[in-house]
C-alpha cells in the first residue's frame, strides 16, 4: 500500500459541513434543553422523538423502491451525526439513532423481500420505533458466543434466550434478535406482542431517558422469511458489532466535548483565594487532559469510520477506537466532576449526568449502528 493510500482526509464535504450545522442547532435546542428533565423522569418527553424525524436519519437509507430517499449509506456522515447529537444528550441521542441502527442492519443483511417487508413502516410520517437485541445478561458475555438459540421447526424458527440492554425495547414495533442457529449467528425479526416475548424495563446507572429493556423469549415463533442471513449470504455480525461501536464512540465525542467546554468555562469563572482556580496547574492540566485525550478519541473514531466509507477492512480500527473511548470516556467524565469539587456532585450541574453516560461506552454493544 502506498503512502498516499494510507491517509485519510478530515475535511468535510459541503454537504457534511451543513448537515452539520443542523445537527449542532437540534441537537442544542432539542436535545440540551431537555436532558436533565428528561434524566430526572427516566424518559424522552411526548412528542420528542416526532421531532427528529425532521432530520431524516432513518429515511436517507432505504431504498428508493421501498419509498425511502436511497441515498448512498455514509459512515463518515452518520458518524458525525451521532457525534453532534451526542453533544446534546447521549440517552436521547441513542434513542433518535436506534431505528437506523434496525434499518442500516436489514440492508446489510436482508434480501430486496425482506427490506420491503421489514422498512416499509419507516417511510411513515412519526416516529417508528425498533430496536436490536444482542446483549445478553451475564459478566462473562461474549457476542460470538450468544446463549440465545433458535430452532426451525417446519415453517417458523422457535427462539429462546435472554437479552439485556435492549434501547427503546418496551416501545420497538420490531426487535431484531440476534440468535445462533447450530452455531452460527443471525438476526431474527420479532414483532412486539408477538406470543412468549416478554419485556421488563431495567435500571441503570446512566442513560436514563432512553427506556433500555430485559427482553426474554420464551419459545417465540416468527416465520421463515423473518430471518436475516443465510447460507449463501450469511449474517455479518462482525459489521454490525464495528459499526455500532463506531456509533457509541461517537456520541460520547460530542459528550465529552459537552464536558470540556462546560469545566472550561467553570473553571476560569470560579474564583478561589482572589483568582480562577484555572491559574492552578492542578487544575489547568486536568482541563488539558480532557482535551487531549478527547482529539486522541476523535482521531482514532475518524480513522475507522474513513476505512468504513472506502470499503476497507475496519475491524481493527474499531476494536481500538472503542478500547480508548471506553477507557477515556470514563476517565473524562471522571475529571469533569472533580474539577468542579462539591458542585460535580449536586445535580445543578450537567456533569455528573455526562458521567452517568459516558460509562456506558464501555457496556454497549449493538446499540448505534451507523
Amino acid at each position: 500500500m502506498s503512502e498516499q493510500a494510507k491517509l485519510f482526509d478530515l475535511t468535510l464535504t459541503e454537504e457534511q459541513r451543513i448537515t452539520r450545522e443542523m445537527m449542532k442547532k437540534f441537537s442544542e435546542v432539542q436535545l440540551r434543553a431537555i436532558s436533565r428533565d428528561a434524566d430526572e423522569a427516566g424518559e424522552a418527553p411526548e412528542g420528542f422523538y416526532n421531532k427528529t424525524m425532521e432530520l431524516g436519519l432513518s429515511l436517507i437509507p432505504i431504498p428508493e423502491e421501498v419509498g425511502g430517499a436511497g441515498i448512498p449509506r455514509s459512515p463518515v456522515s452518520n458518524m458525525l451525526n451521532a457525534e453532534d447529537l451526542g453533544k446534546g444528550d447521549m440517552s436521547l441521542a441513542l434513542g433518535a439513532v436506534t431505528p437506523l441502527a434496525f434499518i442500516n442492519t436489514v440492508i446489510d443483511n436482508g434480501t430486496k423481500e425482506q427490506q420491503e417487508a421489514f422498512l416499509s413502516p419507516f417511510i411513515a410520517e412519526e416516529f417508528v420505533p425498533a430496536t436490536i437485541a444482542l446483549m445478553e445478561p451475564r459478566a462473562t458475555f461474549e457476542p460470538s458466543e450468544l446463549q440465545t438459540s433458535a430452532v426451525k421447526e417446519g415453517d417458523v424458527y422457535v427462539i429462546n434466550g435472554v437479552k439485556s440492554m435492549v434501547l427503546l425495547g418496551d416501545s420497538a414495533q420490531q426487535i431484531l434478535v440476534i440468535a445462533e442457529e447450530n452455531g452460527t449467528a443471525a438476526g431474527y425479526v420479532v414483532p412486539a406482542g408477538t406470543e412468549g416475548l416478554g419485556i421488563e424495563n431495567e435500571k441503570n446507572m446512566g442513560l436514563h431517558a432512553v427506556n433500555t429493556s430485559k427482553v426474554t423469549l420464551d419459545n417465540v415463533k416468527v416465520p421463515v422469511i423473518n430471518k436475516l442471513g443465510s447460507e449463501e449470504q450469511p449474517f455479518d455480525l462482525e459489521r454490525l458489532l464495528d459499526l455500532s461501536r463506531l456509533g457509541v464512540c461517537a456520541m460520547s465525542l460530542g459528550c465529552a466535548e459537552a464536558m470540556l467546554e462546560y469545566v472550561t468555562e467553570y473553571v476560569n469563572e470560579r474564583v478561589a483565594f482572589g483568582e480562577p482556580i484555572s491559574h492552578r496547574q492542578s487544575v489547568a492540566f486536568m482541563v488539558a487532559n480532557i482535551a487531549i485525550e478527547l482529539e486522541a478519541m476523535r482521531l482514532m473514531v475518524y480513522r475507522a469510520a474513513s476505512r468504513a466509507e472506502q470499503g476497507l477492512d475496519f475491524h481493527r480500527e474499531a476494536y481500538l477506537a472503542q478500547v480508548i473511548c471506553a477507557e477515556k470516556a470514563m476517565e473524562i467524565g471522571n475529571n469533569g466532576v472533580q474539577l468542579l469539587g462539591g458542585h460535580g456532585f449536586i445535580r445543578e450541574h450537567m456533569v455528573e449526568l455526562w458521567y452517568r453516560n459516558l460509562r456506558s461506552v464501555g457496556v454497549l454493544e449493538g446499540a448505534a449502528c451507523i
